[in-house]
């Protein structure tokens, strides 16, 4: 077995947080303090990929930028992701294809001195049996945000959503929110909605679907995992409503069974 190799995170300039409120900075500062465990995994570097959790405080809440894929992509057409793709053979590591894939998706300087990493997390597994990475960071200059500009064949919108409102949804309400009845939010509930499904991949395991109604597409998935987990190592809270299904399998236990299947003859899509 191999391990997923993650470069050493630098310390934090001196006085960097000062311009964040306290919250906010208590808040990056957690996340900077965050520790993942190794995790091994039998999965060549092609079957490899990271994405950039990027936050930044506006008004004094800590956002997360996102996109709408475009919808002429061969796969997740049309849905919410955070920056991101597969590990090139070109890529030193993570770190680089999280900030190269940005660059190429919403224009985000590959050499951006106010852009500071805080952690990774531990590996998600995709529905594809991709092992995906975040690469957490915090942006402290807004101007970078203001040309930012989606890629005209991957993206077709940017939004952000309040990283708090993943644990609360009750937060996101205040925001611009998308119109129930339409695409881009389909469902009855009013801001977040739930539903479990058995998932082939892991043995017919339980599965539970989050997805937060937003400014743009639904964030759900993969993604919508991702974000809680970085939400609540930041705030240090669980979530207001239930997280898991009954007996799904968490962590290591599910990318376990993903490897042992791959392994004995599973196609990776």
């Amino acid at each position: 077995m191999t391990v997923i190799k993650l470069p050493t995170i630098s310390s934090l300039p001196l006085g960097a947080l000062e311009s964040l409120t306290e919250t906010s900075r208590a808040v990056v500062q957690r996340l900077h303090t965050y520790t993942p465990e190794p995790w091994p995994s039998d999965y060549a570097s092609s079957k490899h990929a990271s994405v950039l959790v990027l936050l930044y405080e506006r008004d004094g809440i800590i956002r997360v930028l996102l996109t709408t894929r475009s919808k002429a992509l061969r796969t997740h057409a049309g849905q919410t992701a955070l920056p991101g793709g597969k590990v090139d053979d070109t890529d030193t590591d993570v770190v680089h294809t999280a900030l190269r894939e940005a660059h190429e998706e919403v224009g985000l300087p590959l050499d951006c001195p106010d852009l500071h990493l805080l952690c990774y997390l531990e590996p998600f597994v995709s529905l594809h049996k991709i092992l995906v990475t975040p690469v957490v960071a915090v942006l402290l200059d807004l101007t970078v945000l203001d040309k930012l500009k989606a890629s005209e064949h991957e993206v077709s919108r940017i939004f952000s959503h309040p990283l708090q409102a993943f644990l609360e949804p009750t937060l996101a309400a205040s925001e611009k929110l998308v119109e129930k009845g339409t695409e881009d939010w389909i469902y009855e509930t009013e801001l977040h909605d739930t539903s479990d499904v058995k998932v082939q991949m892991l043995n017919g395991a339980m599965y539970r679907m989050h997805r937060f109604r937003s400014t743009g597409s639904p964030i759900k998935g993969l993604t919508s995992d991702i974000m809680i987990k970085v939400a609540q190592i930041g705030y240090n809270m669980a979530t207001s409503y239930e997280r898991y299904a009954p007996t799904q399998l968490l962590g290591y236990d599910a990318i376990s069974v993903v490897v042992a299947s791959t392994s004995a003859g599973g196609q990776l899509q």
